[in-house]
């Protein structure tokens, strides 16, 4: 006899719940990653057969079977390492430009497709080759996620299809876009990207209870992320983020590699390694990075070209071989203390993820730099996933904790001059739609040319190009008059959608902004210290130019109305106009604004006449005819 189980009104979130389908975290990192799973608010990573590990390797081996990834995978990099691939996080949606600063720093081949450019003439994601096999980093992520999805199930017992997948704060569209198409080649449905400092405040915020100002410190194997969370009843604010997309826990091994090899070479050694070389020696390093948190020195071997040597590294000297690679990141994140106009005392607390939070260097620098021991209640390799399927769960089962994350760099128009109109501003919760109205700049004007573009410059040349498309079927009519609705919309993922409709036809045009290349990490961080250093430069060229173009709008205007109603224009009047006109093209290509406004006030006092005279023609042709009872 079956028994029903029964429930208390309210007990039960959902009617159905054993029904209800599972919805995982996962921190897909540069280095390593985990998934997790959260029932009832208490969320768990998912460990491998035995109980033990939780993180599986980033790492993928190419064989002549199934890809294999993780620790086995790793494994192979001492007997083919040529057909292991590792950190391609890094290349998630980047192209030949971006990879540049980061692709010798990879153990192995970069190259693009021919032609460098898809159908539509962007420049294209890059390949690898890895072992003859050419592949994109979205397919080897794939993989990853393949491995992981396939963890959780066998834990689990049950399908897995929905996932939270966790990215860096700094991952632009182009990187967001691909690890989303990752998780479709992987059969996952993408609930939300979550940048992963936030994910890591969620974590902390419904463990601990805790409202006030954070601090999230997260180094991972690859990226540095700096994050200020306002949390306050239930709601996790992301007030302003900072960030190196290349900096991170590799670089600590790659200074080590390159000591060893330095020791090596001054020890009559004269070694010329391959990418096999290379990941062998990187190994070796992390090694000596893992053995150093927790002892003062740490003795290895090195194995090279048949040449074996004996090193000892010790904390002092690991410690100074990664002191400007720590010093970029306090930088950065003093940056962003500033941004917010935050002093290091107003944060109550610093969350510190990413296993690089280990080194007991990098927690010295936190702690000197905030002044307090920074918190570490949570594994910092785990917590990124337990905060991921801590909102996975509330995606597909509700939950009162709100997580808001915020645009990374200001979104805005090309207008007229080349000059920004900025649409939605850097650091502005997500998701979000902002809309303006602007206006054709000619008479008969059919056509605009919408230019989406990011950055915190005032100029367009400065900043990034995202997107163009054309909004046609403007209805003919004078300049000013039309009135086109450009909307933005940024999704809960950090994609970018762009509209433009002109509202007196309702015609529309969309686009998807989907970059195909990323910004590097260098470009990231000049595009936010050049909006400082040159500020008051960028204001006065925008002003100058705006200037300018408001005077052509106006010469093309008066010269329109001189030629409709030249009957109506006293011979002295038109030399007047016209020598205004000529003063205050002068005065255009020079770079005073006062000339520009003081010959546009000039220009408008002398065709003042005329502009009265057209207005008494026209006010005659509307009274002509009736008498004076119609018009009362």
């Amino acid at each position: 006899m079956a028994l029903l189980k029964i429930h208390e009104p309210g007990e039960t979130p959902l009617p159905h719940e054993d029904e209800r389908q599972i919805a995982v975290g996962i921190d897909l990192g540069t280095t390593n990653s985990v998934v997790a799973i959260s029932r009832d608010e208490k969320p768990e990573v998912l460990r491998d057969k035995s109980g033990g590990n939780a993180i599986v390797p980033s790492v993928v081996y190419y064989g002549d079977g199934t890809p294999v990834v993780g620790e086995e995978a790793r494994e192979h990099i001492n007997t083919d390492a040529n057909r292991v691939v590792s950190s391609v996080k890094r290349l998630m949606g980047r192209g030949l430009e971006d990879v540049k600063s980061v692709a010798g720093t990879l153990p192995y081949d970069v190259e693009v497709p021919e032609g460098t450019e898809d159908g539509a003439g962007e420049p294209m994601m890059v390949r690898l080759n890895v072992g003859g096999r050419v592949l994109t980093p979205v397919e080897v992520s794939a993989d990853i996620l393949r491995a992981l999805r396939a963890r959780a199930e066998e834990s689990l017992d049950k399908t897995v299809e929905k996932a939270v997948i966790t990215v860096p704060a700094y991952f632009d569209d182009a990187a967001r876009t691909a690890t989303k198409d990752a998780a479709k080649l992987a059969g996952i449905e993408v609930l939300r990207l979550v940048n992963e400092p936030t994910a890591a405040a969620l974590a902390y915020g419904l463990d601990n209870g805790a409202e006030g100002l954070y601090a999230v410190y997260d180094l991972g194997g690859g990226t540095f992320d700096i994050s200020l969370l306002k949390m306050q009843k239930g709601v996790f604010q992301v007030k302003a983020t900072g960030g190196d997309a290349a900096l991170g826990g590799d670089d600590f091994d790659h200074a080590i590699a390159e000591h060893l090899l330095a020791e090596r070479k001054d020890g009559g050694a004269a070694d010329a390694i391959d990418a096999s070389d290379a990941k062998r020696l990187l190994k070796t390093a992390r090694k000596v990075k893992e053995g150093l948190t927790d002892q003062d020195a740490v003795e290895v071997v090195v194995d090279l070209n048949g040449s074996k040597t004996t090193h000892t590294v010790t904390r002092a000297a690991f410690e100074a071989m990664i002191a400007k690679l720590l010093s970029r990141t306090t930088a950065i994140t003093e940056q962003v203390l500033d941004d917010a106009d935050i002093l290091p005392e107003d944060v109550k607390g610093v969350v510190l993820v990413g296993g690089s939070t280990r080194v007991p260097a990098v927690r010295k620098a936190v702690a000197d730099l905030f002044e307090q021991e920074p918190l570490s209640d949570i594994d910092p390799d785990e917590v990124v996933a337990l905060g991921a399927a801590l909102q996975a769960e509330a995606l597909t089962g509700g939950s009162d904790n709100l997580l808001l994350d915020v645009t990374p760099l200001s979104l805005g128009l090309e207008t007229m001059g080349g000059i920004v109109e900025k649409v939605i501003d850097r650091n502005t919760p997500i998701p979000v739609a902002k809309a303006q109205e602007f206006t054709t700049y000619q008479d008969g004007q059919s056509a605009m040319m919408i230019h989406v573009v990011q950055g915190e410059r005032e100029m367009v040349d400065q900043c990034r190009s995202l997107a163009r498309f054309v909004l046609t079927g403007i209805p003919s009519m004078a300049a000013g008059a039309a009135r086109i609705r450009v909307q933005f919309n940024v999704d809960a993922d950090g994609l970018l959608t762009v509209s433009a409709r002109e509202e007196t036809t309702g015609t529309e045009q969309e686009v998807a902004v989907k970059p195909t290349y990323g910004i590097n990490e260098v470009d990231m961080a000049n595009m936010l210290r050049d909006s400082m250093v040159h500020a008051r430069e960028d204001m006065e060229l925008r002003v100058l130019t705006e200037a300018r173009v408001e005077a052509r709008r106006n010469i093309l205007a008066v010269r329109a109305a001189m030629e409709a109603d030249r009957a109506l224009l006293a011979p002295e009047d038109e030399e007047t106009i016209n020598n205004a006109i000529a003063t205050l093209e002068t005065a255009m290509a020079g770079d005073d604004r006062d000339a520009i406004n003081e010959a546009a006030e000039a220009l408008e006092n002398a065709s003042r006449p005329f502009a009265e005279a057209r207005m008494d023609s026209r006010i005659r042709q509307a009274l002509a005819g009736q008498n004076v009872d119609e018009v009362n």
